[in-house]
């Protein structure tokens, strides 16, 4: 009788995050909830917590504070320390936060490594460059849009959304990059459509009852606004084209800026839109949408891809929205419009039946094709069906 060898030891896999908003939080916690359904032991940290003197909420309400009233002041530094080649490689901020990062890992012992931010991502290179991290590290790029200082030549590996931006990854490393499907909450997923990782789409509610929830009308063509979980971007203006034309009835997500949607509350008022706040309920909207208007190329992007819902990126937030937006309209997954006129023409190209439409949609379907994160970080975990990880290299 043959015994089958058994699975290799899983281990602790140390997810490095970033509270600069929701996304890079939603993505490690997704990542977590994958990686404890196969095996593994999941932990989660918070870079700004691993600096000294309160640093990191210091980093969180300059940066918060900056998107919201000067975001020409983060255009600024986003151009002269994210994507400039004269910048230095390694700023003290790197050092310090590695130092924190060596003092869990310490704690920890963990099998690998896993930044999920830019911060973590240069100090776990660093760790590893010094000799000072034992094992892999490996990033997983939340961005269309890679800016310098995602990458470290310490770091072993990249997990890259499509494979443009992996081979822009090894070229700009040399170490190996792969395409990974998107790391959304499988309940986005469309009816029919798989989201890699366990877990089902659950129960949606009715369009018609989406509608009501939300003080709509029946009829009126839904458009979702993000404006991501801080509010920022210039959102009012997105709201009022679409008002004004009365095909679209605007619907903003504002996150937790009760200022902003109080603001918009009253700018939509007797006209068909909706200002809305937190919501948990986002899949229940995305999937009564008739298209999503983005200004970040985040998250919120990929679960309308899952969703199976359109997505336009129209007034992109300062720096790496505007980078990450044009990337992703060069992928061909989304549509960038420029002017006013561009956003009402992009949404009317997207009529439900019109070839435009479907090809958008398959084209951002397409990216859940690949394996799967989870199965990319840690040795011996089989791979889904054939989806066998190749690392792009650039053409000869």
């Amino acid at each position: 009788m043959t015994t089958a060898a058994p699975a290799p030891p899983v281990g602790t896999v140390l997810i490095v995050s970033a509270s600069m908003g929701a996304g890079h939080d939603a993505v490690a916690a997704e990542l977590a909830r994958r990686l404890a359904a196969i095996g593994a032991r999941a932990e989660t940290v918070d870079v700004l917590a691993l600096l000294p003197l309160r640093l990191g909420a210091l980093m969180r309400w300059w940066y918060r504070g900056v998107m919201l009233r000067a975001p020409w002041l983060y255009a600024l530094v986003y151009r002269v320390f994210f994507v400039s080649r004269r910048a230095p490689s390694t700023s003290p901020l790197t050092v310090v936060a590695a130092a924190g990062l060596a003092r869990v890992v310490r704690r920890l012992r963990p099998s690998v490594v896993v930044p999920v931010f830019h911060v973590a991502a240069q100090a776990a290179g660093h760790l590893r460059a010094r000799g000072r991290l034992a094992v892999p590290s490996v990033v997983v790029l939340t961005d269309f849009a890679v800016h310098r200082l995602w990458l470290h030549p310490g770091n072993d590996r990249y997990l890259c959304p499509d494979a443009a931006t992996a081979l822009a990854v090894t070229a700009a490393v040399g170490r190996p990059a792969f395409r990974c499907a998107p790391i959304v909450r499988p309940w986005f997923a469309a009816p029919g459509f798989a989201v890699p990782g366990p877990g089902a789409p659950g129960a949606r509610a009715g369009a018609a009852d989406v509608r009501a929830r939300i003080g709509l009308r029946d009829g009126d063509r839904i458009v979702l606004v993000c404006a991501g979980s801080w509010g920022v971007g210039r959102v009012a203006d997105t709201a009022r084209t679409l008002a004004r034309s009365g095909r679209y009835a605007p619907v903003v997500l504002c996150g937790r800026n009760e200022r902003l949607r109080r603001r918009l509350g009253r700018l939509l008022g007797g006209a068909a839109g909706a200002a809305l706040g937190w919501r948990d309920d986002l899949a229940d909207l995305l999937a009564s949408a008739y298209a999503l208007v983005d200004n970040a190329a985040g998250l919120t992007c990929r679960e309308a891809f899952a969703a199976g819902v359109p997505v336009v990126t129209y007034r992109p937030i300062a720096g790496h929205g505007g980078d990450g937006v044009l990337a992703m309209a060069r992928a061909g997954v989304s549509v960038h419009a420029r002017r006013r006129a561009d956003l009402l023409r992009a949404l009317d190209r997207l009529e439900p039946g019109l070839p435009g439409r479907a090809a958008l949609t398959a084209r951002a379907a397409a990216l859940f094709t690949a394996a799967p994160a989870e199965s990319l970080l840690l040795p011996g975990l089989p791979l889904p069906g054939d989806a066998v990880p190749r690392p792009c290299a650039p053409a000869p």
